[in-house]
């Protein structure tokens, strides 16, 4: 769990770097989608997943 915590809390500061240099490339981008899959191994997951449901609950019952 250590070392999958680490690579995350890594590739979460390299998309940051790339994000911010206004140059998201493909190797950007493989970071970034590699982030992805090691944040899902974690123990956040469900938080992340809760979050973002309650934020499509959120948007999808404002009206125009």
């Amino acid at each position: 769990m250590a070392v999958s915590i680490s690579v995350v809390l890594l590739l979460l500061i390299l998309a940051v770097i790339f994000i911010r240099n206004s140059g998201l490339k493909v190797s950007h981008a493989l970071v970034c989608l590699l982030l992805g899959f090691f944040l899902a191994g974690t123990s956040m997951a469900p938080t992340i997943h809760n979050g973002l449901t309650a934020t499509a609950d959120l948007v999808g019952s404002l009206r125009p």
